[in-house]
């Protein structure tokens, strides 16, 4: 509700002029926002050297594929286990010299509680060598 004062012709003025006020304000801001750091999310992770391609691997790393089939079943190479023998397969396999690689296959169909659990033991019991295998069966 704008009031409309009515002045004289000697009287000051009576409304404060908020352009100038304004005007700062949006500048102050402009500059703030340009002046704050960018965020990055970045995960650190620790990537294998490569090896050049005229130069191949003096020893061949022993595989093990581990399978989370969808009915929650894990298996270790083809044989079923349950939790607590996978944790003593991982345990000799962290202690192993060198790691073995482990490929865990997951169903597409299998829980992802059970997968997350099988990583979560794998990293709580030192493997360093594990990756996923068989994603060409999520693209379909």
């Amino acid at each position: 509700m704008a009031m409309d004062i009515k002045r004289g012709e000697g009287e000051p003025m009576m409304e404060i002029n908020m352009t100038p006020l304004i005007d700062v304000m949006l500048v102050l801001l402009t500059l703030l926002i340009i002046t704050l750091p960018i965020q990055t999310h970045a995960v650190k992770l620790d990537m294998p050297k490569p090896v050049p391609q005229n130069q191949q691997p003096l020893i061949k790393p022993v595989v093990v594929d581990l399978t989370v089939d969808f009915d929650g079943t894990i298996f270790w190479n083809g044989s079923a286990v349950d939790r607590g023998t996978l944790d003593s397969y991982l345990l000799d396999a962290s202690q192993s010299d060198p790691q073995p690689e482990i490929h865990l296959n997951p169903n597409k169909l299998a829980k992802y509680d059970i997968v997350a659990k099988v990583l979560a033991d794998a990293q709580r019991i030192g493997v360093k060598k594990i990756g996923f295998t068989g994603l060409d069966q999520y693209m379909q």
